[in-house]
């Protein structure tokens, strides 16, 4: 089975169950060999109106000759169009349609070519006169090339114009498009101004953007291109190649060389085929090596697939997709065939190399019969079927001449009847000027069902039946039809498929990519390098934060404010909003060891209250004391603002508690330092330093340096107050919920007057270190100061070397170190002799020694 297409889904495109009344499934017998020097056959007839009728062995006495040669199907599209005319008494009555001459190359002997059939000093194959009176204005039907078709209006046009009308059937050439330049000469093929769309709609279908064209060097080739470039434009479809054949160089061998180097080692799976003569490329293909041939072939002619030059089979061969204009099937065509070779249905199978179809329902069914038997099974079971023939594309331009020449015969006809107006002899030529008004205004709708315009200026779009070519075997061909082109479907939906016939010629339901670049998966933007063609490109991940959720997109987007991308990038996730909470690992241990240090604090006040009348709490003031521990309890505690959802009130009360607790702790530090300075100073009785100590002016000192801070904080909240703020940024796929500290300046004049108050307490401290020891604990309060300076020190690069709950973590910690070490350097000896030395803690033991 042929590799070759793949799934058709259900999308933009509708894909329809095949219509069994029009034939779907064809095929035919190959002939064993196609000889190289007869590609390039034509053939050439003269038809005339004769006022009697013919003959019922008319035509096989005038066209036996071509029984036997390769353009007998031009013939019999003819002798059909001709014997149904001749045989309908409602067209043309009481006149026939007769064969004056065939020329050219008709018998495939004659190998003279068609200029040297016009020289002067041969003799004439189109006579320049007429005498019999039966016969007025003549018809010259040409084809199947452009150029013979000019070769002979050059001779008509120079000896006998108007008295011949040129028609040609070979392919549309805008050559004679020119009315002026060839008034007498009509194209029966009409101009492909649809056929570039059809293509490219195709083409996007399947989503393929990397094609290889492969066109004739001439004029129909060019304009062809610049259509198939105008359906492209802003399509995202870029040509691999664009190779243009020289008719001169075709049959060179260096030439054909040099095409299949260049299509075999291009990377497109998708290859346009445009030609527009017979068999132009069939022999390129049969020169080739079977690589060259695993392809997907987009053409617009029925190739004869290699047979036997190669052991070319639909292993190696995908067979093509070609476009060809619709046209209804012809009814009786094999009945006439038949008739004409008096042949069996056994012997039409091997004498008849024309397409076939089932006349009948099931041809989808019956396809998949034919391509599943082996070759021998197949011919066996065909010799069963009932089947009919159809034509060739320029068979029905053949057919539809024929039908309009006696269209404009009957109604030139019917003009002269009403008008009673009777030609009496006035010749050929002004009779060839009646016709021809009349044929170049007629249209009509052949038996077929199609329309016919012989207005050459009328501008038609063409439909496109979409069919797949293949061989089953060596000797068997077989075409199906896929579906439908219409420039007229509905809603812009320019084709339809029909999918039980895409079933039967698919082998794999895999379709074959052809892309430049692999298309950018979600995640992933595409990047367009400097020469690179626009479907060529590279995937980049997409930036950070940044997402693609469709294929081959040219630009990220960004998340929005509350969510992040995924590790793959292709979609957008809810960020989860997270703070220091106490059901985290890290709040919970901070919560627990501010508890534990409140609490020993508050055992730490407890016991100095017990022992309120002891001499080592009495010294340096107990009332002092007792509010440095205070002021050190509600430190520990104030940490607990830090942890859990932040909120307003908290983002204020934890700046705002630190800064007033912590500077009522270093004040008392400070007025206990100034306490044991002064006690030193004024052991002489009659100092005035000692109405300072026996006053208490100490103790001020705590509420004076309180209400400094307060005011600080007061600044603080008036100017810039602490918030709740969001980080987005700091942990990916999280919002962090923390409290900003509003005016930073503000938050470092707290510390800086913490720190003032600090050195100050350092400072005296450090100096009364050395006084005598009784009575003194300064280098308790240095060691306190010493260990508060080195925590808030290390704080500040630390804290701003983090961000979000850590951060939080570090100023919390920098609370309890802080307040621990001071808890501990002052308070720590004398909860030792309180509670373990009891015996050091009396009146006669401090006079015997110190302990301090």
């Amino acid at each position: 089975m042929f590799i070759l297409m793949g799934v058709f889904f259900l999308l933009n495109i509708p894909v329809f169950m095949a219509n069994f009344t029009d034939p779907v499934c064809f095929w035919r017998i190959n002939l064993n060999e196609i000889q190289d020097e007869y590609l390039g056959l034509t053939c050439a007839f003269i038809l005339a109106a004769v006022q009697k009728p013919i003959e019922k062995d008319y035509f096989n006495k005038t066209l036996n000759f071509l029984k036997t040669t390769k353009n007998h199907k031009y013939a019999l599209a003819l002798a059909f169009a001709m014997d149904e005319i001749n045989r309908n008494p409602d067209l043309l009555p009481n006149m026939s349609l007769i064969i004056r001459y065939t020329l050219g190359r008709c018998d495939g002997k004659t190998v003279i070519p068609t200029p040297y059939l016009f020289h002067k000093k041969t003799k004439s194959p189109i006579p320049n006169y007429f005498c019999n009176e039966e016969t007025m204005c003549s018809f010259l039907l040409t084809g199947t090339h452009w150029e013979v078709s000019l070769s002979f209006w050059k001779y008509l046009d120079s000896f006998l114009s108007p008295r011949i009308l040129q028609l040609t059937y070979g392919p549309f050439s805008s050559i004679f498009s020119d009315d002026e330049q060839y008034p007498y000469l009509y194209q029966m093929a009409p101009k492909d101004t649809s056929l570039a769309l059809a293509m490219v709609s195709f083409i996007l279908y399947f989503s393929w953007n990397w094609i290889g064209l492969v066109i004739p060097d001439d004029d129909q080739g060019n304009q062809f291109l610049l259509e198939l470039k105008k359906q492209s434009e802003n399509k995202e479809i870029c040509f691999a190649f664009v190779k243009m054949i020289s008719v001169d160089y075709v049959y060179l061998e260096p030439e054909i060389e040099m095409y299949y180097k260049q299509i075999v080692m291009s990377s497109s799976n998708v290859i346009i085929i445009y030609e527009e003569k017979d068999n132009f490329f069939d022999l390129i293909f049969r020169m080739w090596e079977p690589p060259v041939l695993q392809r997907i072939w987009i053409t617009t002619k029925q190739w004869n697939c290699p047979t036997s030059k190669r052991d070319i089979t639909h292993g190696t061969f995908y067979g093509s997709l070609t476009f060809l204009p619709h046209h209804g099937e012809i009814s009786g065509f094999k009945n006439f065939v038949q008739t004409w070779f008096n042949l069996s249905n056994k012997d039409l199978y091997l004498v008849m190399p024309e397409w076939k179809y089932f006349k009948y329902e099931g041809s989808a069914s019956n396809c998949k019969i034919l391509k599943n038997n082996s070759s021998d099974a197949s011919f066996d079971w065909l010799m069963e079927q009932k089947f009919d023939m159809t034509f060739s594309e320029n068979s029905h331009n053949i057919y539809n001449a024929v039908h309009a020449i006696a269209h404009a015969l009957h109604e030139m006809n019917l003009q002269q009847v009403d008008n009673q107006a009777i030609d009496n002899g006035k010749g050929a030529s002004s009779h060839c000027l009646k016709v021809h008004s009349f044929l170049r205004k007629t249209h009509f709708t052949n038996p077929l069902g199609d329309k016919v315009i012989m207005k050459q200026r009328v501008i038609t779009q063409e439909d496109y039946d979409i069919f797949h070519f293949g061989n089953l075997s060596q000797h068997l061909g077989i075409k199906l039809k896929l579906g439908k082109f219409s420039p007229y479907f509905s809603h812009g939906r320019h084709f339809h498929l029909y999918v039980d016939m895409i079933e039967v010629a698919t082998g794999s339901r895999k379709m074959p990519s052809s892309v430049c670049s692999a298309e950018c998966s979600p995640g992933f933007r595409r990047l367009w390098k400097e020469g690179m063609a626009a479907c060529c490109f590279v995937c980049s991940p997409c930036p950070e934060n940044e997402i693609s959720n469709e294929t081959n997109m040219d630009q990220c987007v960004n998340c929005p404010e509350y969510q992040y991308a995924n590790t793959e990038q292709n979609k957008c996730i809810q960020k989860g909003v997270t703070f220091l909470s106490y059901e985290d690992p890290l709040g919970m241990a901070l919560a627990l060891m501010a508890f534990c240090f409140s609490a020993f604090t508050a055992v730490v006040l407890c016991v100095f209250v017990k022992h309120h009348d002891t001499p080592i709490v009495k010294a340096n003031n107990r009332i002092l004391s007792y509010i440095l521990l205070i002021s050190l309890m509600s430190c520990f505690l104030c940490s607990f603002f830090f942890i859990g959802h932040p909120n307003r009130a908290t983002c204020v009360l934890q700046q705002i508690t630190f800064g007033i607790v912590f500077t009522v702790a270093v004040s008392t530090v400070l007025a206990k330092t100034v306490t044991v300075v002064l006690a030193f100073k004024v052991t002489d009785p009659g100092r005035r330093l000692r109405n300072f100590l026996v006053s208490g002016t100490p103790n001020y000192i705590i509420p004076i340096c309180s209400l400094l801070q307060c005011v600080l904080c007061a600044i603080w909240l008036a100017v810039s107050p602490p918030f709740v703020d969001i980080d987005e940024h700091t942990l990916h796929g999280h919002i962090i919920i923390v409290c900003n500290k509003g005016s930073v300046t503000a938050f470092y004049c707290v510390l800086g007057y913490l720190a003032c108050l600090a050195l100050g307490s350092f400072t005296l401290a450090f100096l009364a270190k050395n006084l005598p020891d009784t009575f003194n604990e300064a280098k308790f309060l240095t060691f306190s100061m010493l260990v508060f300076f080195s925590v808030w020190v290390t704080f500040l690069p630390v804290y701003h070397s983090t961000k979000g709950k850590v951060m939080v973590a570090v100023e919390i910690f920098s609370i309890l170190a802080s307040s621990a070490g001071m808890l501990g350097c002052i308070f720590a000896p004398k909860i030792y002799i309180i509670l373990m030395r009891p015996e050091r803690n009396s009146t006669q033991k401090i006079k015997e020694k110190s302990y301090f």
